[in-house]
């Protein structure tokens, strides 16, 4: 078995560990300690949205039978990108490497914001009604594709080593399960992490039906990025208990809940142009 062939097999059975490990120690979190309290039909829509997990995952595997971490191994092995080419500490060339790949992801993540045929396949993500660990991964399949050739791309430019981007995909689907979550941090301890990690309560209010907070909190991981660019939002107007979610101009439990009506969602609802915050 080859290099690329060992670091893919190694990748997969880290990834699928990790992400069941964290996913079940979520769903317990917020079964023993719920901040909010969740909306009927639960169940029916965060089996839905997990359901969103696997097609997404073979589809992706169709498509793209190599991760980003096979990319950076192979990227490594022909000296391709930034990193490659300048003779660093294993530690410093891990922390530039997760720290840009996560600042690429804040931006990314703005851009699908801005951008209305982004936003269209982003949207399936805000329209969830209520918010919980599964709500961290419930993306458009075109998303999470669109998502891995920016990311490819970064990792060609970048040169990060393999373990980097293993790290950062770790740290990146890990945190979004968590900040996702509906569980219940002390104040006293969520106030001094939020500048460090995205917590809960401050991914929350990105998730707002008002389109003003729906624009702020980007971060998925590190914090700063929302606090250097700008774009942070401390508390929901209408509070972390008493906040909607959603998007304004869908409602409809059904319509942004079903499977199918997730994967038709970019191509059947279509956002106003003009950003209405009230």
């Amino acid at each position: 078995m080859s290099g690329l062939e060992q670091s893919i097999d190694g990748e997969v059975w880290i990834r699928l560990g990790s992400f069941f490990g964290i996913l079940l120690l979520m769903l317990l979190w917020e079964q023993l300690s719920p901040r909010r309290v969740a909306l009927p039909k639960r169940a029916w829509r965060r089996t839905n949205n997990l359901l969103l997990v696997v097609v997404n995952a073979l589809l992706v595997k169709i498509i793209m039978p190599f991760g980003a971490v096979a990319l950076a191994f192979y990227a490594q092995q022909q000296q391709w990108g930034l990193l490659n080419h300048i003779e660093l500490p294993l530690w410093l060339s891990l922390l530039i490497a997760i720290v840009l790949l996560d600042m690429l992801i804040y931006w990314q993540h703005r851009l699908f914001h801005v951008i209305k045929p982004l936003w269209r396949l982003h949207q399936v993500h805000h329209a969830d009604m209520d918010y919980d660990t599964t709500t961290g991964l419930r993306f458009h399949p075109i998303e999470i594709i669109l998502s891995m050739l920016i990311k490819f791309g970064a990792i060609i430019l970048l040169g990060p080593v393999a373990m980097a981007v293993l790290i950062f995909e770790l740290m990146l689907n890990g945190s979004a399960m968590f900040n996702h979550g509906n569980i219940r941090l002390p104040l006293k301890l969520d106030r001094p992490l939020r500048w460090l990690i995205v917590t809960p309560d401050m991914h929350r209010i990105h998730h707002s039906i008002h389109r003003h907070e729906a624009d702020s909190n980007y971060g998925f991981a590190l914090a700063i990025w929302d606090r250097l660019f700008g774009s942070y939002q401390a508390e929901p107007k209408e509070g972390q208990i008493n906040m909607r979610f959603g998007v304004k101009y869908q409602q409809d439990f059904q319509q942004t809940s079903g499977l199918w009506a997730l994967l038709k969602m970019p191509f059947t609802l279509n956002p106003p142009m003009k950003k209405d915050d009230e």
